[in-house]
């Protein structure tokens, strides 16, 4: 599986084309908006898309969701059902955070924890990862070590929990009881800024590593 990440929206959000070599289908994980932007990749990579995958769903990686399923004829899959609440106040959100005005959705596909999703012959484990927010979930392709995290883990640092129905107690369980357990090889891309790999998080991560819950 191959991938380029695009940043988009005034957060930078990290928005992925991912797609299957041998097929050329591919997915928009996070469509934030931008999405000239997101399309423009898509032409650059030759790929063709067949679906639109969400971690969560605030503003900055779901805002261009509707639009692009609507331009493209594309079926959403994710998240997990937890974030229907941010998904009905899409419009509430890009007023609050000064973003174009956005439209909701309903997901083709709500995602739970064991789940898998396809793009092409590529199939990514579903991790059902509450704490930023209730709904999120993270996609794993074991083949390639990839995880996409949207914002669970950063480098050096963790999502925030103080939106409405985020938990701290939660995220921190999350990373270190779904993710780590992955493999200190794997490389995540994060919802926003550097990748990183699960190992050097658990090494130097200040919120999450080894030494401070080891």
């Amino acid at each position: 599986m191959k991938y380029s990440i695009i940043p988009v929206t005034p957060f930078q959000q990290n928005c992925s084309l991912i797609w299957c070599e041998e097929t050329g289908k591919a997915a928009v994980v996070d469509p934030g908006g931008d999405l000239d932007k997101v399309l423009a990749q898509v032409a650059k990579q030759g790929v063709e898309l067949e679906k639109i995958l969400l971690t969560h769903a605030h503003i900055d990686h779901a805002g261009g969701t509707h639009e692009l399923a609507t331009l493209k004829g594309l079926p959403i899959e994710g998240p997990q059902r937890g974030d229907l609440f941010w998904i009905e106040g899409l419009a509430q959100q890009s007023k609050m955070f000064g973003f174009p005005p956005v439209h909701g959705f309903m997901p083709d596909r709500w995602l739970e924890d064991g789940d898998t999703v396809t793009v092409g012959q590529q199939r990514l484990q579903v991790l059902h990862c509450p704490g930023h927010t209730p709904g999120h979930v993270v996609f794993f392709h074991e083949e390639s070590r990839l995880a996409l995290v949207g914002d669970v883990l950063f480098q050096g640092s963790i999502g925030r929990t103080d939106f409405p129905r985020g938990d701290h107690q939660q995220l921190i369980d999350s990373i270190r009881n779904k993710l780590f357990p992955l493999g200190d090889d794997v490389t995540f891309i994060p919802g926003h800024g550097p990748l990183s790999t699960f190992g050097e998080e658990r090494r130097n991560n200040p919120f999450v590593s080894d030494r401070r819950y080891g």
